[in-house]
């Protein structure tokens, strides 16, 4: 169990900021995190509902990092141009 809540406090925030990455796309990113979450708990991989609160705990901390992300990118891709 303390492997799932472990888990759960880094695999969501991870996933967003790869695919942020990835696709240059915060909603894209969500997404795919927001279903793959939702696929491995219909699969049985979620047993209790505060792993759920974690999860998404940890998928709003990625999301935070991501917005400071893109404001960064965007703020030096005008600054090239």
């Amino acid at each position: 169990m303390e492997t799932k809540i472990l888990l759960a406090m880094v695999a969501p925030a991870i996933l967003v900021i790869l695919f942020t990455r990835v696709t240059y796309s915060r909603t894209i990113a969500m997404i795919l995190t927001v279903a793959l979450i939702a696929a491995s708990s219909y699969k049985g991989y979620v047993e209790t509902w505060y792993v759920v609160i974690i999860d998404a705990a940890s998928l709003t901390v990625g999301l935070w990092y991501v917005n400071r992300y893109m404001k960064k990118y965007n703020e030096k891709q005008r600054g090239a141009v």
